[in-house]
Parts: structure tokens; sequence; C-alpha cells
């Protein structure tokens, strides 16, 4: 009896082994950052700082911050060219470092920034994961934003009674993005929601990593993209 019962522990052991070790080289393998370090220096724009919980890119505006949630399995790094861009038209801007880059163990990182720092208005942004991530943390925290930025994502949650402004902005080229949320998502926004689809945008090029599984190419540059997002969020953010 002891020696089954040794048998049937170590065999216990064995497949918890395996399990931890599975979702460790699950969570080790991510998109890495391709030619992003240009962006991740200050220039006669924007000053770009690493701070403890991302990176900080900082305009010669001193009244409303953005704060970014990267997508799942994506180099945080990898948004440095939207940010920096962002960043140039005038918002301070905070690229947000996540656990194991899964923004759903982070959603509530934004608080640090906004405990820490002090804007006349905050707003929220993410991609694909993070976006939803982002439209989570804006469902709890209404009164702490001003906006709440999705990039190639969708709210599961109400926002429909709140002041918010929602952008949504995804490539018509997306094959990752799962469409019907986009629409189902729609019925829960409040009244200033705006959407614009990037004409042959796709998923990835939100970020700079490279072509991400399942999605399409696009038929634009990643400078187009991120030119057409930026140009979207000066019109509609206020």
């Amino acid at each position: 009896m002891r020696k089954r019962t040794k048998i049937i522990l170590i065999s216990l052991a064995s497949v918890l082994v395996c399990i931890i070790a599975a979702v460790f080289i699950y969570f080790s393998i991510y998109y890495k950052a391709v030619d992003v370090e240009p962006y991740l220096n200050s220039d006669e724009n924007v000053s770009v700082e690493k701070i403890k919980d991302g990176y900080f890119f900082d305009s010669s505006e001193n009244d409303k911050a953005l704060i970014f949630y990267p997508g799942a399995k994506v180099d945080t790094k990898a948004y440095a060219p939207l940010c920096h861009e962002i960043a140039k038209s005038g918002y301070d801007v905070f690229l947000i470092d996540m656990p194991f880059h899964f923004a759903i163990f982070g959603v509530n990182k934004a608080n640090k920034i906004i405990g820490n720092y002090n804007y006349e208005s905050y707003y929220i942004a993410g991609h694909s994961l993070g976006g939803a991530m982002a439209a989570n943390y804006a469902y709890k925290n209404v009164s702490k934003l001003k906006g709440l930025l999705l990039l190639a994502a969708y709210s599961t949650k109400d926002l429909s009674d709140t002041n918010l402004t929602v952008l949504s902005i995804y490539g018509e080229n997306d094959g990752v993005l799962n469409r019907g949320k986009v629409e189902a998502g729609r019925a829960l926004m409040p009244t200033s929601y705006y959407e614009y689809i990037i004409q042959g945008g796709n998923h990835a090029q939100f970020g700079s990593y490279g072509k991400q599984k399942k999605d399409n190419d696009a038929s634009i540059s990643a400078a187009s993209q991120i030119e057409e997002t930026v140009s979207f969020i000066d019109k509609n953010f206020n």
C-alpha cells in the first residue's frame, strides 16, 4: 500500500512539474519588438524616460496624459513608435509594462500613474487584449478618466451611461480582431463614441513586432497606420 501511494505521489509530482514547465514556456514566448530603438531615445519633440512601470514619453504639454496597455504576449517596447507619435501630438504617454506580457495581470496599473502624477485629464488606451483590459479599468474608474482608446479591441463592459469619450480604431485587414464582438460592443458605448477603420491596416501594425499569427498582411506601411491613428485621436479627444 505504501509503495502504491509513493508511486501515485511521484506521478502527481511529475505531472505538476510538467504543467509548471508548460506554463513557464508559454509565458516566456512572446513577440519581440523590432526596430524601435530610435523611438526610445529623446529628441527635440519628445523626452523618453524608462520608469519603474514602463516608459514615459514626455511631450511639450503638461495638462493631459495617456496611459497605454500593450497587447497580449507583445514586448512593451513594440509600442514605442506609436507612443512617441502620440506624445508628439501633445499627450504625455505612459507605456506600461505588464506581468508576463499580459494586461489581464495588471489591469489596475493605471492607478500607479494617476496616483503619482498630476494631470488635468487622463486617458487610457490599449491594443488588443490590452484594450479590453483598459476598458475594464475605465468601467471601474470612470471618475478618473476623460477618455478610452481601443486599438483593435472591444469592451465587454457597459460604458453607455458614462461621459467618457471612446475611440475605436482597427485595420481593414485585421485577421485577429473579432468583428462580431466589436459590433456587439457598440451597444455598450457612450454617446461620445467614434469608430474608425484604417483602410489597408492590420492588427500588428499598431505595434512594431513583425507579423502576428492569424493576422492578414497590411497594404499600407506601419508608419501610415500610426499616422492615421494619431490623427483620429487628435480630432476626437479633447
